[in-house]
């Protein structure tokens, strides 16, 4: 069965391509999809549909010095964490509500745990790496040693560096692998770069924040023009793409 988060993805993807049919830039008898996965004629035709709905504009120089200033860790050429963790992963046929309820509840156990400052917090948290996690590192009680952010998966990795956090993270950590409950031992926070030196960096990040931004809207007015059952787009009843 689909999670919902899958549902909705194929739900925006086939109003996109419905969309694109109708503006004439699809053939009406393009196949529907097959598993998700549509034809190369129909990913193109909506390249194409989007370039002309969503117009986006260049980031300014303002706009890339405040989000620089505000998110300058996130730029750091060297940065390290040395961390651990308790990964309960997700395997074909995995309950996957059941398996959140226990990685969030190992995640509770565990921040009050340390909260308390009890000497033997310490090990609490490798004693239950070693009992709970689908990682080999459950053996050395979770234990990854120091880490660089390009030998983590991208979604890991967003979520462990250019941050200031010290601890067990407040959320669980979401990966291809699976959920994590991860410690951030120590930090090294490595050199951060001039503005100048990662000008087209920090413009790249706003322009697909903005990307994103107009397509979620341009989206939502698709859904409020159409029927749509068994899934929730949020949709908008007026357009909000300007």
């Amino acid at each position: 069965m689909l999670s919902a988060e899958d549902l909705r993805q194929r739900a925006c993807i086939e109003l996109l391509r419905q969309s694109a049919i109708e503006a004439g830039l699809l053939a009406a008898d393009d196949p529907l999809p097959t598993d998700g996965a549509i034809s190369v004629a129909a990913s193109e035709a909506i390249d194409a549909l989007l370039e002309r709905a969503l117009q986006l504009p260049e980031p300014t120089e303002d706009a890339c010095r405040r989000y620089h200033a505000a998110h300058r860790n996130r730029y750091a050429v060297g940065e390290r964490v040395r961390a651990r963790h308790v990964l309960f992963a997700v395997t074909p046929g995995v309950d996957i509500a059941a398996l959140r309820k226990r990685a969030e509840a190992c995640l509770l156990d565990l921040r009050c745990d340390v909260r308390c400052d009890d000497a033997a917090a310490d090990d609490r948290f490798a004693r239950v790496a070693r009992d709970l996690s689908n990682c080999p590192s459950g053996g050395a009680g979770g234990d990854l040693g120091w880490l660089r952010a390009d030998e983590c998966a991208p979604e890991f990795a967003k979520e462990l560096f250019g941050r200031p956090d010290i601890g067990v993270l407040p959320q669980l950590v979401h990966s291809r692998f699976g959920l994590h409950v991860v410690e951030i031992m120590e930090r090294d926070a490595g050199a951060v770069p001039a503005f100048e030196a990662v000008r087209e960096a920090v413009a790249q990040a706003l322009r697909q924040q903005t990307f994103a931004t107009a397509l979620r809207q341009y989206v939502s007015v698709l859904a409020g023009r159409a029927a749509i059952a068994g899934v929730d787009l949020d949709a908008a009843a007026t357009p909000l793409v300007q």
